[in-house]
């Protein structure tokens, strides 16, 4: 099987000018692309159970692994929500599944968002991680319009070795992430 499209140019371009960039001693400090976190909340579970079987098939769908349903911690009487029930799915991509999914991502989904005019660069947490919300699952191909009976974001967190905010923006951007003022 050939290597991700992403992972080559990571090897072979990104890598090479971020540790120019930041001046790293060694290749072992340039920052890299650990995980991507895909995190779907289905609010509406507790009355339906179905909505969460759908989550998880649509998550499995995107990102081309497995989803998992989440369960609820503790109960909430206000919500109608008990201990350990199903409310929401996600996935965990590592490996050339991260990088596909990346690619996809940047260059087909995103920009399929109506008036897309990149993505905020409010979402670093501060020790190199960016969280990005997506308001609507049909952005994604592998998604059909037709079967979908009510839109859903979710939440898709990226996690990297990088330690401040600032190496993990210059990473994302080199990947290919559309952000919004370019520097």
């Amino acid at each position: 099987m050939a290597k991700p499209r992403l992972k080559e140019k990571y090897l072979k371009e990104v890598a090479p000018a971020l540790k120019e960039k930041f001046a790293y001693k060694s290749v072992m400090q340039v920052p890299k692309l650990t995980k991507i976190c895909i995190n779907k909340g289905i609010g509406q579970a507790v009355a339906d159970k179905k909505l969460v079987e759908i989550g998880v098939e649509e998550l499995t769908a995107i990102s081309g692994q497995k989803a998992v349903p989440t369960k609820s911690r503790k109960a909430i009487s206000n919500f109608k929500l008990r201990e350990n029930m199903p409310i929401g799915a996600r996935v965990t991509l590592r490996g050339d599944r991260m990088y596909e999914f990346l690619d996809r991502l940047a260059t087909v989904a995103l920009p399929r968002v109506r008036d897309f005019r990149g993505i905020s660069d409010s979402g670093f947490d501060g020790r190199g991680n960016y969280t990005l919300g997506v308001k609507e699952q049909i952005i994604f191909p592998e998604i059909s319009i037709d079967k979908v009976n009510k839109i859903s974001g979710m939440d898709i967190t990226f996690v990297t070795t990088a330690q401040t905010d600032e190496e993990s923006r210059a990473l994302l951007a080199a990947l290919g992430m559309p952000f919004k003022n370019q520097k």
